[in-house]
Protein backbone atom coordinates (compact mmCIF):
# COMPACT_ATOMS: atom_id res chain seq x y z
CA UNK A 1 0.00 0.00 0.00
CA UNK A 2 1.44 3.38 -1.02
CA UNK A 3 -0.52 6.54 -0.25
CA UNK A 4 0.04 10.27 0.05
CA UNK A 5 -2.50 12.08 2.19
CA UNK A 6 -2.73 15.69 3.31
CA UNK A 7 -5.74 15.71 5.56
CA UNK A 8 -5.89 15.70 9.33
CA UNK A 9 -8.76 13.52 10.57
CA UNK A 10 -9.29 15.12 13.96
CA UNK A 11 -8.48 18.14 16.07
CA UNK A 12 -7.61 18.05 19.74
CA UNK A 13 -6.89 20.92 22.09
CA UNK A 14 -3.28 21.98 22.23
CA UNK A 15 -3.19 25.13 24.33
CA UNK A 16 -6.00 27.11 25.87
CA UNK A 17 -6.73 29.75 28.44
CA UNK A 18 -6.62 28.44 32.00
CA UNK A 19 -10.40 28.68 32.11
CA UNK A 20 -11.00 26.71 28.93
CA UNK A 21 -13.60 23.99 29.11
CA UNK A 22 -12.40 20.43 28.65
CA UNK A 23 -13.14 18.49 25.50
CA UNK A 24 -13.09 21.15 22.79
CA UNK A 25 -14.21 19.50 19.55
CA UNK A 26 -13.07 20.79 16.20
CA UNK A 27 -12.96 19.01 12.88
CA UNK A 28 -10.73 19.89 9.99
CA UNK A 29 -10.41 19.23 6.30
CA UNK A 30 -7.39 21.22 5.21
CA UNK A 31 -5.57 20.54 1.97
CA UNK A 32 -1.92 21.61 1.74
CA UNK A 33 -2.32 22.82 -1.81
CA UNK A 34 -1.03 25.79 -3.78
CA UNK A 35 -1.47 29.37 -2.64
CA UNK A 36 -5.05 30.58 -2.95
CA UNK A 37 -5.99 34.17 -3.71
CA UNK A 38 -9.36 35.67 -2.79
CA UNK A 39 -10.95 38.79 -4.26
CA UNK A 40 -11.17 41.72 -1.80
CA UNK A 41 -14.63 41.83 -0.27
CA UNK A 42 -16.41 43.14 2.78
CA UNK A 43 -18.66 45.69 4.32
CA UNK A 44 -16.24 48.36 5.62
CA UNK A 45 -18.83 49.27 8.27
CA UNK A 46 -17.75 52.27 10.37
CA UNK A 47 -17.32 51.97 14.13
CA UNK A 48 -20.00 53.09 16.58
CA UNK A 49 -18.47 55.06 19.49
CA UNK A 50 -18.91 53.24 22.79
CA UNK A 51 -19.42 56.60 24.49
CA UNK A 52 -22.74 56.95 22.65
CA UNK A 53 -24.16 53.63 23.90
CA UNK A 54 -26.78 53.58 26.63
CA UNK A 55 -28.21 50.82 28.79
CA UNK A 56 -31.22 49.27 27.07
CA UNK A 57 -30.06 50.04 23.52
CA UNK A 58 -31.13 47.37 21.05
CA UNK A 59 -28.38 45.72 19.07
CA UNK A 60 -28.13 43.11 16.34
CA UNK A 61 -25.35 40.75 15.36
CA UNK A 62 -24.18 38.05 12.98
CA UNK A 63 -22.68 34.62 13.62
CA UNK A 64 -22.64 31.09 12.15
CA UNK A 65 -24.06 28.01 13.85
CA UNK A 66 -24.09 25.70 10.82
CA UNK A 67 -22.42 25.88 7.43
CA UNK A 68 -20.96 29.18 6.30
CA UNK A 69 -23.86 31.65 6.14
CA UNK A 70 -24.07 34.18 9.00
CA UNK A 71 -27.33 34.21 10.96
CA UNK A 72 -28.73 37.29 12.68
CA UNK A 73 -29.25 37.62 16.41
CA UNK A 74 -30.72 40.32 18.58
CA UNK A 75 -29.54 41.75 21.86
CA UNK A 76 -29.71 44.51 24.41
CA UNK A 77 -26.96 46.59 26.00
CA UNK A 78 -26.70 45.88 29.75
CA UNK A 79 -23.99 48.44 30.41
CA UNK A 80 -20.36 49.45 29.93
CA UNK A 81 -17.52 48.12 32.08
CA UNK A 82 -14.97 50.92 32.06
CA UNK A 83 -11.39 49.71 31.56
CA UNK A 84 -12.89 46.20 31.65
CA UNK A 85 -10.52 44.71 29.07
CA UNK A 86 -7.48 46.89 29.69
CA UNK A 87 -6.40 50.45 30.41
CA UNK A 88 -8.61 52.81 28.37
CA UNK A 89 -10.32 49.79 26.81
CA UNK A 90 -13.93 49.36 27.91
CA UNK A 91 -16.06 46.24 27.60
CA UNK A 92 -19.67 46.46 26.41
CA UNK A 93 -21.99 44.00 28.14
CA UNK A 94 -24.81 42.66 25.97
CA UNK A 95 -27.54 40.08 26.53
CA UNK A 96 -27.88 38.02 23.34
CA UNK A 97 -31.22 36.62 22.17
CA UNK A 98 -30.75 33.64 19.84
CA UNK A 99 -31.97 30.01 19.98
CA UNK A 100 -28.43 28.60 19.82
CA UNK A 101 -27.36 30.87 22.70
CA UNK A 102 -30.39 29.76 24.76
CA UNK A 103 -29.14 26.17 24.42
CA UNK A 104 -25.35 26.54 24.65
CA UNK A 105 -24.74 30.05 25.99
CA UNK A 106 -22.09 32.27 24.41
CA UNK A 107 -19.90 29.61 22.81
CA UNK A 108 -16.29 29.05 21.83
CA UNK A 109 -15.99 29.97 18.17
CA UNK A 110 -18.46 32.85 18.55
CA UNK A 111 -15.47 35.09 19.29
CA UNK A 112 -15.40 37.89 16.75
CA UNK A 113 -19.13 37.85 15.95
CA UNK A 114 -19.94 41.47 14.97
CA UNK A 115 -22.50 43.42 17.01
CA UNK A 116 -24.20 46.44 15.40
CA UNK A 117 -26.04 49.49 16.69
CA UNK A 118 -29.53 50.41 15.49
CA UNK A 119 -28.10 52.68 12.78
CA UNK A 120 -25.99 49.83 11.34
CA UNK A 121 -22.60 50.97 12.63
CA UNK A 122 -20.31 48.34 14.17
CA UNK A 123 -20.13 48.36 17.97
CA UNK A 124 -17.62 45.55 18.28
CA UNK A 125 -16.98 41.81 18.56
CA UNK A 126 -18.24 39.15 20.95
CA UNK A 127 -15.15 38.10 22.89
CA UNK A 128 -16.04 37.29 26.54
CA UNK A 129 -18.59 35.23 28.46
CA UNK A 130 -19.54 35.12 32.12
CA UNK A 131 -17.02 33.14 34.18
CA UNK A 132 -19.50 30.95 36.06
CA UNK A 133 -20.61 28.97 33.00
CA UNK A 134 -22.95 29.07 29.99
CA UNK A 135 -25.04 32.26 29.81
CA UNK A 136 -26.51 34.66 27.23
CA UNK A 137 -24.38 37.57 28.50
CA UNK A 138 -21.51 38.53 26.19
CA UNK A 139 -18.60 40.89 26.66
CA UNK A 140 -17.97 42.95 23.53
CA UNK A 141 -14.57 44.31 22.47
CA UNK A 142 -15.20 47.77 20.94
CA UNK A 143 -14.43 47.86 17.23
CA UNK A 144 -13.03 51.38 17.52
CA UNK A 145 -10.25 49.84 19.64
CA UNK A 146 -9.63 46.63 17.70
CA UNK A 147 -6.54 48.08 16.06
CA UNK A 148 -5.00 49.07 19.38
CA UNK A 149 -2.28 46.77 20.72
CA UNK A 150 -2.14 46.71 24.49
CA UNK A 151 0.39 44.91 26.63
CA UNK A 152 -1.46 42.42 28.77
CA UNK A 153 -4.38 40.08 28.15
CA UNK A 154 -6.60 39.60 31.24
CA UNK A 155 -7.71 36.07 32.05
CA UNK A 156 -10.75 37.33 33.96
CA UNK A 157 -12.54 40.67 34.11
CA UNK A 158 -13.91 41.62 37.52
CA UNK A 159 -17.15 43.55 37.89
CA UNK A 160 -18.61 45.44 40.83
CA UNK A 161 -21.68 44.62 42.92
CA UNK A 162 -23.83 47.19 41.16
CA UNK A 163 -22.97 45.78 37.73
CA UNK A 164 -23.60 42.23 38.94
CA UNK A 165 -26.99 43.30 40.27
CA UNK A 166 -27.84 44.97 36.94
CA UNK A 167 -26.95 41.80 35.02
CA UNK A 168 -29.00 39.69 37.42
CA UNK A 169 -32.07 41.94 37.05
CA UNK A 170 -31.91 41.84 33.26
CA UNK A 171 -31.16 38.12 32.78
CA UNK A 172 -31.70 34.74 34.34
CA UNK A 173 -28.23 34.86 35.88
CA UNK A 174 -28.04 35.16 39.67
CA UNK A 175 -26.17 38.03 41.32
CA UNK A 176 -23.60 35.55 42.74
CA UNK A 177 -22.97 34.08 39.32
CA UNK A 178 -22.67 37.48 37.67
CA UNK A 179 -20.27 38.65 40.40
CA UNK A 180 -17.71 36.10 39.16
CA UNK A 181 -17.10 38.46 36.26
CA UNK A 182 -16.24 37.80 32.61
CA UNK A 183 -13.57 35.66 31.05
CA UNK A 184 -12.20 35.56 27.54
CA UNK A 185 -13.95 32.96 25.44
CA UNK A 186 -11.44 30.10 25.16
CA UNK A 187 -9.53 30.12 21.89
CA UNK A 188 -7.70 26.80 21.95
CA UNK A 189 -5.16 26.08 19.24
CA UNK A 190 -6.17 22.62 18.10
CA UNK A 191 -4.07 19.88 16.49
CA UNK A 192 -5.36 17.56 13.81
CA UNK A 193 -3.86 14.24 12.80
CA UNK A 194 -2.38 13.41 16.21
CA UNK A 195 -4.21 11.22 18.69
CA UNK A 196 -4.91 12.71 22.12
CA UNK A 197 -2.96 9.88 23.73
CA UNK A 198 0.10 10.87 21.71
CA UNK A 199 -0.14 14.51 22.75
CA UNK A 200 -0.54 13.55 26.39
CA UNK A 201 2.38 11.11 26.33
CA UNK A 202 5.00 13.36 24.74
CA UNK A 203 8.24 14.00 26.60
CA UNK A 204 8.93 17.32 28.31
CA UNK A 205 10.05 19.61 25.50
CA UNK A 206 9.60 23.42 25.39
CA UNK A 207 7.97 23.15 21.96
CA UNK A 208 5.51 20.38 22.93
CA UNK A 209 2.57 21.63 25.05
CA UNK A 210 1.13 19.62 27.89
CA UNK A 211 -2.44 18.69 28.82
CA UNK A 212 -3.94 17.98 25.40
CA UNK A 213 -7.55 16.76 25.30
CA UNK A 214 -9.53 14.48 23.01
CA UNK A 215 -11.63 15.76 20.13
CA UNK A 216 -14.27 14.68 17.66
CA UNK A 217 -14.14 14.53 13.88
CA UNK A 218 -15.84 16.97 11.53
CA UNK A 219 -17.20 15.82 8.18
CA UNK A 220 -18.80 18.89 6.59
CA UNK A 221 -17.48 20.25 3.29
CA UNK A 222 -14.70 22.82 3.50
CA UNK A 223 -15.50 26.50 2.98
CA UNK A 224 -14.28 28.75 0.19
CA UNK A 225 -12.77 32.25 0.37
CA UNK A 226 -16.09 33.87 -0.53
CA UNK A 227 -17.45 32.82 2.89
CA UNK A 228 -15.00 35.08 4.73
CA UNK A 229 -17.47 37.87 5.50
CA UNK A 230 -18.48 39.80 8.60
CA UNK A 231 -20.17 37.30 10.92
CA UNK A 232 -18.73 34.35 8.97
CA UNK A 233 -16.35 31.70 10.26
CA UNK A 234 -12.63 32.39 10.18
CA UNK A 235 -9.62 30.45 11.39
CA UNK A 236 -5.94 31.14 11.96
CA UNK A 237 -3.40 28.34 11.82
CA UNK A 238 0.22 27.74 12.78
CA UNK A 239 0.36 24.82 10.34
CA UNK A 240 -1.95 23.05 7.93
CA UNK A 241 -1.95 19.74 6.08
CA UNK A 242 -1.37 16.41 7.81
CA UNK A 243 -0.99 18.29 11.10
CA UNK A 244 -3.25 21.34 11.35
CA UNK A 245 -2.80 23.59 14.39
CA UNK A 246 -5.56 26.19 14.28
CA UNK A 247 -8.14 28.20 16.19
CA UNK A 248 -11.64 28.81 14.82
CA UNK A 249 -13.60 31.99 15.52
CA UNK A 250 -15.64 34.61 13.70
CA UNK A 251 -14.77 37.51 11.40
CA UNK A 252 -15.83 40.90 12.74
CA UNK A 253 -15.09 42.98 9.68
CA UNK A 254 -13.85 42.36 6.14
CA UNK A 255 -12.90 45.51 4.27
CA UNK A 256 -10.94 45.80 1.03
CA UNK A 257 -9.20 42.48 1.59
CA UNK A 258 -8.39 43.19 5.26
CA UNK A 259 -9.95 40.89 7.89
CA UNK A 260 -10.37 41.63 11.61
CA UNK A 261 -11.77 39.04 14.00
CA UNK A 262 -11.92 37.17 17.33
CA UNK A 263 -12.04 40.29 19.53
CA UNK A 264 -9.29 38.80 21.72
CA UNK A 265 -5.89 37.19 21.08
CA UNK A 266 -5.36 33.76 19.64
CA UNK A 267 -1.85 33.15 20.99
CA UNK A 268 -1.00 36.80 21.82
CA UNK A 269 2.06 36.72 19.54
CA UNK A 270 1.94 40.33 18.34
CA UNK A 271 3.32 40.33 14.82
CA UNK A 272 2.79 36.87 13.39
CA UNK A 273 2.69 34.81 10.20
CA UNK A 274 -0.27 32.51 10.73
CA UNK A 275 -2.28 31.43 7.71
CA UNK A 276 -5.85 32.68 7.33
CA UNK A 277 -8.63 30.19 6.55
CA UNK A 278 -12.37 30.17 5.98
CA UNK A 279 -14.30 27.47 7.83
CA UNK A 280 -17.58 25.60 7.73
CA UNK A 281 -19.50 25.00 10.98
CA UNK A 282 -21.11 21.63 11.58
CA UNK A 283 -22.99 22.53 14.76
CA UNK A 284 -22.65 24.18 18.18
CA UNK A 285 -22.15 21.68 21.01
CA UNK A 286 -23.68 22.38 24.40
CA UNK A 287 -21.55 22.05 27.53
CA UNK A 288 -23.26 22.09 30.95
CA UNK A 289 -20.07 23.20 32.74
CA UNK A 290 -18.37 25.73 30.47
CA UNK A 291 -19.19 27.59 27.28
CA UNK A 292 -20.45 25.57 24.35
CA UNK A 293 -18.18 25.14 21.37
CA UNK A 294 -18.41 25.19 17.61
CA UNK A 295 -17.46 22.08 15.62
CA UNK A 296 -16.06 23.20 12.26
CA UNK A 297 -13.99 22.24 9.23
CA UNK A 298 -11.26 24.46 7.85
CA UNK A 299 -10.95 25.39 4.20
CA UNK A 300 -7.64 25.86 2.37
CA UNK A 301 -5.63 28.95 3.35
CA UNK A 302 -6.64 32.18 1.60
CA UNK A 303 -4.38 34.78 3.24
CA UNK A 304 -2.16 35.73 6.16
CA UNK A 305 -2.84 36.68 9.77
CA UNK A 306 -0.26 39.38 10.44
CA UNK A 307 -1.26 40.67 13.92
CA UNK A 308 -2.37 38.85 17.09
CA UNK A 309 -3.16 41.26 19.91
CA UNK A 310 -5.38 41.93 22.91
CA UNK A 311 -8.26 43.27 20.83
CA UNK A 312 -8.18 40.53 18.20
CA UNK A 313 -6.38 39.25 15.14
CA UNK A 314 -5.86 41.09 11.85
CA UNK A 315 -5.01 39.65 8.49
CA UNK A 316 -5.36 40.10 4.76
CA UNK A 317 -6.67 38.04 1.88
CA UNK A 318 -4.39 37.02 -0.97
CA UNK A 319 -0.73 36.20 -0.38
CA UNK A 320 0.00 33.28 1.94
CA UNK A 321 2.79 33.42 4.55
CA UNK A 322 6.14 31.76 3.90
CA UNK A 323 5.91 28.14 4.99
CA UNK A 324 8.34 25.43 6.04
CA UNK A 325 7.49 22.18 4.25
CA UNK A 326 7.64 19.31 6.74
CA UNK A 327 7.41 15.84 5.21
CA UNK A 328 7.70 12.29 6.52
CA UNK A 329 7.61 9.03 4.59
CA UNK A 330 6.98 5.94 6.71
CA UNK A 331 7.29 2.36 5.46
CA UNK A 332 6.17 -0.71 7.40
CA UNK A 333 5.86 -4.12 5.75
CA UNK A 334 3.98 -3.49 2.47
CA UNK A 335 2.56 -0.13 3.54
CA UNK A 336 4.11 3.24 2.67
CA UNK A 337 2.70 6.70 3.19
CA UNK A 338 4.06 10.22 2.67
CA UNK A 339 2.53 12.99 4.74
CA UNK A 340 3.20 16.72 4.42
CA UNK A 341 2.46 19.74 6.60
CA UNK A 342 3.02 23.42 5.80
CA UNK A 343 4.26 25.25 8.91
CA UNK A 344 3.91 29.06 8.84
CA UNK A 345 5.02 30.13 12.34
CA UNK A 346 8.67 29.41 13.15
CA UNK A 347 8.05 28.84 16.87
CA UNK A 348 5.74 25.94 15.96
CA UNK A 349 8.08 24.21 13.48
CA UNK A 350 9.74 21.87 15.99
CA UNK A 351 6.41 20.66 17.38
CA UNK A 352 5.01 20.27 13.88
CA UNK A 353 8.05 18.19 12.91
CA UNK A 354 7.50 15.80 15.80
CA UNK A 355 3.73 15.60 15.26
CA UNK A 356 4.17 14.92 11.53
CA UNK A 357 6.44 11.95 12.22
CA UNK A 358 4.30 10.39 14.93
CA UNK A 359 1.03 11.01 13.04
CA UNK A 360 2.36 9.34 9.92
CA UNK A 361 3.68 6.40 11.95
CA UNK A 362 0.30 5.89 13.59
CA UNK A 363 -1.36 5.90 10.18
CA UNK A 364 1.05 3.35 8.66
CA UNK A 365 2.08 1.16 11.61
CA UNK A 366 -1.49 1.41 12.89
CA UNK A 367 -0.69 -0.02 16.32
CA UNK A 368 1.07 0.63 19.60
CA UNK A 369 3.84 -1.92 19.15
CA UNK A 370 7.49 -2.69 19.93
CA UNK A 371 9.94 -2.53 17.07
CA UNK A 372 12.94 -0.81 15.54
CA UNK A 373 13.39 1.74 12.82
CA UNK A 374 15.95 3.47 10.65
CA UNK A 375 15.31 7.20 10.29
CA UNK A 376 17.00 9.43 7.71
CA UNK A 377 16.41 13.17 7.73
CA UNK A 378 17.50 16.36 5.99
CA UNK A 379 16.99 19.98 7.03
CA UNK A 380 17.40 22.65 4.36
CA UNK A 381 17.40 26.36 4.95
CA UNK A 382 19.03 29.74 4.59
CA UNK A 383 21.70 31.11 6.91
CA UNK A 384 21.89 34.66 8.26
CA UNK A 385 24.07 35.78 5.32
CA UNK A 386 21.62 34.37 2.76
CA UNK A 387 23.65 31.26 1.94
CA UNK A 388 21.91 27.91 1.73
CA UNK A 389 22.66 25.14 4.22
CA UNK A 390 21.79 21.46 4.46
CA UNK A 391 22.01 19.16 7.48
CA UNK A 392 21.51 15.39 7.17
CA UNK A 393 21.77 12.36 9.43
CA UNK A 394 20.79 8.69 9.58
CA UNK A 395 20.02 6.82 12.79
CA UNK A 396 18.44 3.69 14.22
CA UNK A 397 15.91 3.45 17.06
CA UNK A 398 14.36 0.63 19.07
CA UNK A 399 11.57 0.36 21.62
CA UNK A 400 10.16 -2.55 23.60
CA UNK A 401 6.86 -0.71 23.95
CA UNK A 402 6.10 1.82 21.21
CA UNK A 403 8.48 2.46 18.34
CA UNK A 404 6.29 5.22 16.87
CA UNK A 405 6.70 7.33 19.99
CA UNK A 406 10.45 6.75 20.24
CA UNK A 407 11.60 8.59 17.12
CA UNK A 408 11.49 12.23 16.20
CA UNK A 409 12.76 14.00 19.32
CA UNK A 410 16.37 14.52 18.21
CA UNK A 411 15.28 15.93 14.85
CA UNK A 412 12.68 18.18 16.47
CA UNK A 413 15.22 19.40 19.03
CA UNK A 414 17.52 20.50 16.21
CA UNK A 415 14.68 22.23 14.35
CA UNK A 416 13.80 24.04 17.58
CA UNK A 417 17.37 25.27 17.99
CA UNK A 418 17.62 26.46 14.38
CA UNK A 419 14.32 28.35 14.43
CA UNK A 420 15.44 30.25 17.52
CA UNK A 421 18.46 31.73 15.71
CA UNK A 422 17.55 35.21 14.48
CA UNK A 423 17.91 35.52 10.72
CA UNK A 424 18.02 31.77 10.02
CA UNK A 425 15.22 30.38 7.86
CA UNK A 426 14.30 26.68 7.82
CA UNK A 427 12.78 25.93 4.42
CA UNK A 428 12.12 22.19 4.64
CA UNK A 429 12.39 19.24 7.00
CA UNK A 430 12.27 15.86 5.27
CA UNK A 431 12.46 12.48 7.01
CA UNK A 432 12.15 8.87 5.92
CA UNK A 433 11.33 6.01 8.30
CA UNK A 434 11.55 2.26 7.74
CA UNK A 435 9.91 0.34 10.60
CA UNK A 436 10.50 -3.27 11.64
CA UNK A 437 8.80 -5.57 14.17
CA UNK A 438 12.19 -6.59 15.59
CA UNK A 439 12.80 -4.64 18.81
CA UNK A 440 15.97 -6.49 19.84
CA UNK A 441 19.05 -4.53 20.88
CA UNK A 442 22.63 -5.16 21.89
CA UNK A 443 24.03 -4.31 25.30
CA UNK A 444 27.71 -3.79 26.07
CA UNK A 445 28.51 -6.79 28.28
CA UNK A 446 32.29 -6.40 28.56
CA UNK A 447 35.67 -5.50 27.03
CA UNK A 448 38.45 -7.95 26.14
CA UNK A 449 42.13 -7.49 25.20
CA UNK A 450 44.10 -9.83 22.98
CA UNK A 451 47.35 -10.99 24.64
CA UNK A 452 49.50 -13.74 23.22
CA UNK A 453 46.72 -14.96 20.97
CA UNK A 454 44.17 -15.16 23.80
CA UNK A 455 41.27 -12.79 24.52
CA UNK A 456 41.45 -11.70 28.17
CA UNK A 457 38.28 -10.29 29.85
CA UNK A 458 39.02 -6.93 31.47
CA UNK A 459 37.57 -5.67 34.73
CA UNK A 460 37.37 -7.19 38.20
CA UNK A 461 41.02 -6.39 38.80
CA UNK A 462 42.16 -7.08 35.23
CA UNK A 463 43.33 -3.92 33.46
CA UNK A 464 44.26 -3.16 29.88
CA UNK A 465 47.99 -3.07 29.25
CA UNK A 466 49.34 -0.84 26.51
CA UNK A 467 52.72 0.09 25.11
CA UNK A 468 53.47 3.71 24.28
CA UNK A 469 53.46 4.27 20.53
CA UNK A 470 51.64 0.98 19.81
CA UNK A 471 48.07 0.04 19.00
CA UNK A 472 45.80 -1.24 21.76
CA UNK A 473 43.87 -4.21 20.34
CA UNK A 474 40.51 -4.80 22.05
CA UNK A 475 37.02 -6.01 21.31
CA UNK A 476 33.65 -5.11 22.80
CA UNK A 477 31.41 -7.95 23.89
CA UNK A 478 27.79 -7.24 22.92
CA UNK A 479 24.98 -9.37 24.31
CA UNK A 480 21.93 -9.94 22.13
CA UNK A 481 18.94 -12.26 22.05
CA UNK A 482 20.89 -14.88 20.07
CA UNK A 483 24.02 -14.74 22.24
CA UNK A 484 27.27 -12.77 22.14
CA UNK A 485 28.60 -10.61 19.32
CA UNK A 486 32.14 -9.22 19.21
CA UNK A 487 33.04 -5.80 17.79
CA UNK A 488 36.77 -5.16 17.09
CA UNK A 489 38.18 -2.05 18.74
CA UNK A 490 41.63 -0.56 18.20
CA UNK A 491 43.12 2.57 19.70
CA UNK A 492 46.48 4.18 18.89
CA UNK A 493 48.43 5.00 22.08
CA UNK A 494 50.66 8.12 21.76
CA UNK A 495 54.40 7.61 22.15
CA UNK A 496 54.36 10.38 24.77
CA UNK A 497 52.00 8.38 27.01
CA UNK A 498 54.67 6.17 28.60
CA UNK A 499 54.07 5.75 32.33
CA UNK A 500 50.57 7.19 32.21
CA UNK A 501 47.46 5.61 33.70
CA UNK A 502 43.80 6.14 32.97
CA UNK A 503 40.64 4.48 31.78
CA UNK A 504 38.95 3.21 28.66
CA UNK A 505 35.20 3.75 28.25
CA UNK A 506 33.16 1.73 25.75
CA UNK A 507 29.63 3.04 25.26
CA UNK A 508 26.72 2.14 23.04
CA UNK A 509 25.37 5.04 20.98
CA UNK A 510 21.86 4.42 22.30
CA UNK A 511 23.12 5.09 25.82
CA UNK A 512 24.30 8.62 25.20
CA UNK A 513 22.68 12.01 24.79
CA UNK A 514 23.69 14.11 21.81
CA UNK A 515 23.16 17.84 21.39
CA UNK A 516 24.79 21.09 22.26
CA UNK A 517 24.26 24.81 22.64
CA UNK A 518 23.38 25.65 19.03
CA UNK A 519 23.54 29.39 18.41
CA UNK A 520 24.49 29.38 14.72
CA UNK A 521 24.23 27.20 11.64
CA UNK A 522 27.97 26.58 11.90
CA UNK A 523 27.52 25.17 15.41
CA UNK A 524 24.60 23.07 14.19
CA UNK A 525 26.79 21.63 11.44
CA UNK A 526 29.46 20.80 14.03
CA UNK A 527 26.93 19.11 16.31
CA UNK A 528 25.51 17.00 13.48
CA UNK A 529 29.01 16.03 12.31
CA UNK A 530 29.80 14.81 15.83
CA UNK A 531 26.54 12.93 16.47
CA UNK A 532 26.88 9.23 17.23
CA UNK A 533 24.27 6.84 15.91
CA UNK A 534 22.31 4.71 18.34
CA UNK A 535 23.72 1.58 16.69
CA UNK A 536 27.37 2.66 16.95
CA UNK A 537 29.95 2.09 19.67
CA UNK A 538 32.15 4.89 21.00
CA UNK A 539 35.57 4.18 22.53
CA UNK A 540 37.15 6.87 24.68
CA UNK A 541 40.70 6.61 26.05
CA UNK A 542 41.69 9.02 28.84
CA UNK A 543 45.23 9.07 30.29
CA UNK A 544 46.76 11.30 32.97
CA UNK A 545 50.13 11.83 34.65
CA UNK A 546 50.80 14.93 36.66
CA UNK A 547 50.18 17.81 34.27
CA UNK A 548 49.95 15.64 31.18
CA UNK A 549 46.56 14.67 29.81
CA UNK A 550 45.70 12.56 26.76
CA UNK A 551 42.26 11.94 25.23
CA UNK A 552 41.46 9.80 22.20
CA UNK A 553 37.99 9.00 20.84
CA UNK A 554 36.90 6.59 18.14
CA UNK A 555 33.50 5.50 16.81
CA UNK A 556 32.92 1.98 15.50
CA UNK A 557 29.92 0.72 13.56
CA UNK A 558 27.13 0.90 12.77
CA UNK A 559 25.86 -2.46 13.98
CA UNK A 560 22.60 -4.01 12.84
CA UNK A 561 20.85 -3.05 16.10
CA UNK A 562 20.76 -0.26 18.65
CA UNK A 563 23.61 -0.64 21.15
CA UNK A 564 22.93 0.18 24.82
CA UNK A 565 25.04 0.19 27.97
CA UNK A 566 28.65 1.00 28.78
CA UNK A 567 31.75 -0.47 30.37
CA UNK A 568 34.87 1.14 31.81
CA UNK A 569 38.23 -0.50 32.44
CA UNK A 570 41.55 0.71 33.80
CA UNK A 571 44.50 1.25 31.44
CA UNK A 572 48.24 1.27 32.18
CA UNK A 573 50.79 2.39 29.58
CA UNK A 574 54.35 1.06 29.77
Amino acid sequence: MTTTRRRGPALVTLTAAATAATGLLLGTTVVAGPATSAEPAGDCTPAFPVAELETGDAVTGLTVTRGTTPEPFAGEVLGIQEDGIGPDLDMVMVEVDMPAVEKAGIWQGMSGSPVYAADGRLIGAVAYGLSFGPSPVAGITPFEDMDDYLAEAPARIRIGKATAARIARATGVTRTQAAQGFRQLPMPVAVSGVRAERLAATEDRPYLPRGAQAAGVGTAAAAGPETLVAGGNMAASLSYGDVTQAGVGTATSVCNGRVVGFGHPMSFEGETTMSLHPASAIYVQEDPVGPGFKVANLGAPVGTVSEDHLTGITGFLGALPRATTITNTTTYQDRTRTGTTMNTVDSAAAGTTYYQIVANHDRVVDALMPGSETLSWTIRGTDVDGSAFELSFDDRYASEYDISGEVGYELSDLVYALTRIEGVSVDSVTSESVVSDDSSTYRVRGVQQKRGGTWIPLGKGERAEAKAGSTLVLRAVLAGAEGLTYVPLTMKVPASAAGMKGRLAVQGGGWMYGGGNITSVAKAEKVVAGMIRNDEVEVELTLDKRRKHVERTKVVGPADRVVLGSKRVRVVVR
